[in-house]
């Protein structure tokens, strides 16, 4: 099962100069709509690679892992881009899905034996 509604989520994109990082995000939104999450998250991690401060990237690879189950890298990667970006409402709505999705699922699993 997803770790959350895709539809619930805000996938980021910030056109700026055309760069290299820039293709790996619209590539990567373009395949996540697909529900092709594996390069979604694959385009994702490059385009941090190539820019570490991009918000956008950064908030679309927390999507990424979030809908793979890796919500530890998740959690870190939204919280990542909120310090870059603290006012930005897309990136602050998406944490705030996943948090309460994340605290769900945490009270779940203390609740088995």
């Amino acid at each position: 099962m997803l770790a959350a509604p895709f539809l619930t989520l805000v996938l980021a994109f910030a056109p700026g100069s055309s760069t290299t990082s820039d293709h790996e995000i619209a590539f990567g939104i373009d395949v996540a709509r697909k529900g092709l999450w594996s390069e979604a998250r694959f385009r994702f991690e490059k385009a941090v690679a190539l820019a570490p401060n991009n918000a956008e990237a950064l908030n679309n690879l927390a999507i990424a892992l979030e809908q793979q189950g890796a919500f530890a890298e998740a959690r870190a990667a939204y919280e990542k881009a909120l310090k870059l970006k603290p006012g930005n409402i897309y990136i602050q709505q998406n944490y705030d899905l996943f948090r309460e999705a994340d605290d769900k699922r945490n009270r779940k699993a203390k609740k088995k034996p």
